[in-house]
C-alpha cells in the first residue's frame, strides 16, 4: 500500500464528469469513448472489412454498446502477450417498453422495464430523461438525447403511507412508470418526441432501445470538494480511465512491450450473456483476428493469451459509515485511498495471489495506494466480467476498482482523487515493460 501522490488531478476528474454527462446510455459511451480514441490518432475497424491493410497502430471496433481498442506496436511480432483493461458500458436504469404509451387516472404515462439491480427508491421524484438509439427502416441508427425534465417516477404522500419510514415496498410494475402529461394515452407520442430530438422521421423508425436516466448533472460534493456525485459512476468511470491509458500507451516515448486492449462491454449488470457481452465471442474474435492481421496464426494467438493479463475494472463497497457491520471489519476501503484489488475464494472475483501481487506492483511502480476488499461472509458477494473473461479466454485476470457508496444508485459517489489515480495505475499497467 504505498504512498499515494494524493494532489486530485483536477484535469482528469473534470473530463470524466464531461464524459459521464454526455453517455446517459451504453451507445453514449461508446460514441464518447471512439472521439477521444480518434483524437489520439485511432482508426476504426468495422467487422465485416479485411483488416490486414493495417496492422499496426491504434484500432477499434464497435458492435452497439461494446467497443473494443489495441494498440499495436511498430514491429510487434504477432504472438505479443495482450495485456487487457476490461470494462462494462452499461448501468442499471429503467428502460422503455416496445409499447411505451400508456396512463391511468387521468395521467399520461410511459411503461418501462427494470434493467439490472436497481434500487428502486433512489429514481423516485427525480427529473428524467430519455436516451439511448433508434432503429431506422434503411438498416442505419442513430443515437439520440433528450437531456429535459420529460418524465418523473412520483413517491405517494406520507398522508397516504404513514408507514413509508417503516420500509418502502415498490411494485415494479405498479408503482415505476413514470408521468409525462395529463389525458388520455397518445400511442405514438414518446418515439414522436424522441424523433423530433433525432432529428428522424417517426416513419423511419422500426426499432428502438431506449432508457431514462437522471438529468441532474454530475458535480463535486462535500466542504472541500473531496467526493464526486454522479449517475453511472458504475461503471464508466472505469471506461474512462481504460480510455486514457490506451491513448497514453500510444503516444509514449517508449512503445509498450505488449500489446494495450480496452474491452468495454455492453449488459454486464444482466449477465453478460448477449451479442456485446463479456460471454460472447466477441473480445477473443477481435483479438485472434489482430494476430492474424499481422500474419499470426493459431499458435502465435495461444501463446499471446498465455502470456497476457486482464484487468476488469468495475466499481468496488467503500466502507458505508452508517452501516459498517455489513462489511468485513479487516477490509474498509475508503474514497480517495487508491484502486480497490477484489478478492472472492468463490471465484465472484477471479484475483488469485498472482494477480494480485501484479496489479500491486502496478500500484507501487505509480506511486499509487492500493486496498483490499474482500465482502462480509453473511453478505452476497457481487461479481464483473472479471471470473467470466477468466473462464473464457483462459487469461490470467484481477479484478479492480474505484471505491464508492451508493452502488447502482441512481446517483452515486467516489473520491474525487481516484479517477485519476485509476487511470494511472491502468496506465502503468498497459504500459509497463
Amino acid at each position: 500500500m504505498s504512498p499515494t501522490h494524493d494532489t486530485l488531478d483536477r484535469g482528469h476528474t473534470d473530463d470524466l464528469l464531461a464524459f459521464v454527462r454526455a453517455s446517459p446510455s451504453p451507445y453514449h459511451v461508446v460514441a464518447s469513448a471512439a472521439q477521444r480514441l480518434e483524437k489520439a490518432g485511432f482508426a476504426e475497424l468495422r467487422e465485416r472489412d479485411d483488416w490486414t491493410a493495417g496492422a499496426e497502430g491504434g484500432r477499434y471496433v464497435v458492435r452497439a454498446g461494446a467497443l473494443l481498442a489495441w494498440y499495436v506496436p511498430p514491429g510487434a511480432p504477432a504472438h505479443t502477450p495482450f495485456r487487457i483493461v476490461g470494462a462494462h458500458t452499461d448501468s442499471p436504469n429503467l428502460r422503455v417498453k416496445p409499447t411505451p404509451d400508456t396512463g391511468s387516472a387521468g395521467w399520461r404515462q410511459i411503461a418501462v422495464e427494470v434493467y439490472g439491480g436497481v434500487p428502486l427508491n433512489t429514481w423516485l421524484d427525480r427529473d428524467l430523461g430519455v436516451s439511448g438509439r433508434l432503429a431506422l427502416r434503411d438498416g442505419s441508427s442513430r443515437l439520440v438525447c433528450v437531456d429535459e425534465p420529460l418524465l418523473r417516477v412520483p413517491q405517494l404522500a406520507i398522508h397516504l403511507d404513514r408507514t413509508v419510514n417503516e420500509g418502502l415496498a415498490l411494485d415494479r410494475q405498479r408503482h415505476m412508470a413514470p408521468l409525462w402529461g395529463l389525458g388520455d394515452p397518445r400511442p405514438g407520442a414518446l418515439l414522436g418526441r424522441v424523433a423530433e430530438a433525432a432529428g428522424a422521421d417517426v416513419s423511419e423508425i422500426l426499432g428502438w432501445d431506449l432508457m431514462l436516466h437522471d438529468v441532474q448533472p454530475p458535480g463535486y460534493l462535500g466542504a472541500d470538494e473531496e467526493f464526486v456525485v454522479a449517475s453511472r459512476l458504475d461503471n464508466q468511470i472505469s471506461v474512462h480511465a481504460g480510455v486514457a491509458a490506451l491513448v497514453a500507451a500510444a503516444g509514449a516515448a517508449r512503445p509498450p512491450a505488449r500489446i494495450p486492449v480496452l474491452a468495454a462491454f455492453d449488459h454486464e449488470e444482466v449477465g453478460s450473456g448477449s451479442e456485446s457481452g463479456a460471454q460472447g465471442p466477441l473480445l477473443e474474435r477481435v483479438l485472434g483476428r489482430s494476430v492474424t492481421a499481422r500474419g499470426g496464426g493459431a499458435e502465435d494467438f495461444d501463446r499471446a493469451l498465455a502470456g497476457a493479463l486482464c484487468v476488469s475494472s468495475d466499481m468496488s463497497h467503500a466502507v458505508h459509515p452508517n452501516y459498517a457491520e455489513r462489511h468485513d471489519p479487516g477490509h474498509h476501503p475508503l474514497p480517495n485511498g487508491g484502486p480497490v484489488i477484489k478478492v472472492n475464494a468463490n471465484q465472484r472475483y477471479a484475483t488469485d495471489g498472482a494477480g494480485f501481487a501484479a496489479f500491486a506492483g502496478a500500484c507501487e511502480r505509480a506511486g499509487v495506494s492500493w486496498q483490499p476488499f474482500v465482502s462480509h461472509n453473511a453478505m452476497p458477494c457481487g461479481t464483473s466480467i472479471g471470473p467470466i473473461t477468466a473462464a473464457r479466454l483462459g487469461v490470467a485476470t484481477v479484478d479492480v476498482g474505484v471505491a464508492g457508496l451508493s452502488m447502482h444508485s441512481a446517483r452515486e459517489l467516489c473520491g474525487a482523487r481516484d479517477p485519476g489515480l485509476l487511470a494511472r495505475v491502468l496506465t502503468e499497467f498497459v504500459t509497463s515493460q
